[in-house]
């Protein structure tokens, strides 16, 4: 049996109810140093699958054939609809819930096992085109020069577009983590608290350029620690003006940011393992992004709109 300190150390076996078995594997996940959107995650997707049996369903009755009827369910009898990444992520959970029990010797037979994980391809995300990249920037350099100066809007879009991190990333930021020991060629250490998420910390280039803009924000606004110390949405917005100063059609994100900056890499011959060193993601899910990077290259240089 198996018990959590971090699940009000109650010990758990098979037969426990549901309730128990989500507290008790809550704190594994948190002893695992899981991050708390997964936890999220994971806990409601498992409190949906107990909230399809009866409550006095007990952890070790559950069959395989009760997990296909509750996706069976789930996918097309529940009023709620469900996406294809949704449900991927549900068999995700309980696969993950029941593996565990199992594991730990809680229950005898892993039920989810024989589920089939079907993996899903995420759409293919939306980027600027080269031109639109000028144009975004040329309007964010505009606030520089107004009556009142502000250097944050090019601050901002400048280093998405070269570093292509993500927002948490860009929150995460600290005055420190910028080495500026030669000015021609500054770099960004990107950081995490969570040690569950070490593995994803690395070291970015920063164009040279980025620093004189730094510097003028810094004189700006004097940012103590945290180089924005803003909320996610106050950022969110900038991009918006920026997009809607550019007269872009497009929703100008983090995300469109991203994906810009590492299709402008490949176009621009940059090593695909550089590129994907400079993304943050692993050999398996490299393969996946590589196809998609290489399928938005005409978009970015302009010829799959000469094609249309």
């Amino acid at each position: 049996m198996y018990d959590s300190s971090t699940a009000s150390n109650q010990f758990i076996n098979a037969e426990s109810t549901f309730p128990v078995a989500i507290r008790a594997w809550e704190g594994y996940l948190i002893d695992q140093n899981k991050s708390i959107y997964t936890i999220k995650a994971f806990r409601g997707d498992i409190k949906l699958l107990a909230s399809y049996f009866s409550p006095d369903k007990t952890i070790g009755s559950v069959t395989t054939k009760d997990i296909t009827n509750f996706l069976d369910w789930m996918n097309n009898e529940r009023k709620v609809p469900c996406s294809p990444k949704t449900n991927s992520r549900r068999i995700t959970s309980i696969k993950s819930f029941f593996k565990w029990l199992n594991t730990f010797g809680i229950i005898e037979q892993d039920p989810a096992a024989a589920i089939d994980q079907k993996p899903v391809a995420s759409p293919i995300p939306e980027i600027l085109t080269k031109e639109e990249v000028d144009s975004v920037m040329t309007a964010a350099n505009v606030y520089r020069t107004q009556k009142k100066p502000d250097a944050r809007n090019l601050l901002l879009l400048q280093l998405l577009l070269s570093t292509g991190i993500k927002k948490s990333e860009t929150l995460g930021i600290s005055k420190n983590h910028i080495d500026r020991e030669d000015p021609e060629a500054p770099k960004l250490h990107v950081r995490y608290a969570n040690s569950g998420n070490r593995a994803k910390e690395r070291i970015i280039d920063l164009p040279a350029s980025w620093l004189a803009v730094l510097d003028e924000y810094v004189e700006q606004y004097r940012p103590m620690d945290m180089l924005f110390p803003w909320s996610p949405r106050r950022l969110e917005y900038l991009l918006e003006d920026i997009g809607k100063d550019a007269g872009l059609t497009k929703h100008l994100s983090f995300a469109m940011c991203r994906w810009t900056c590492f299709v402008k890499d490949y176009v621009e011959g940059v090593p695909l393992e550089v590129i994907r060193s400079k993304m943050g993601v692993s050999q398996v899910q490299w393969r996946e992004i590589f196809n998609k990077i290489k399928v938005l290259a005409d978009t970015y240089t302009g010829k799959a709109e000469q094609a249309a």
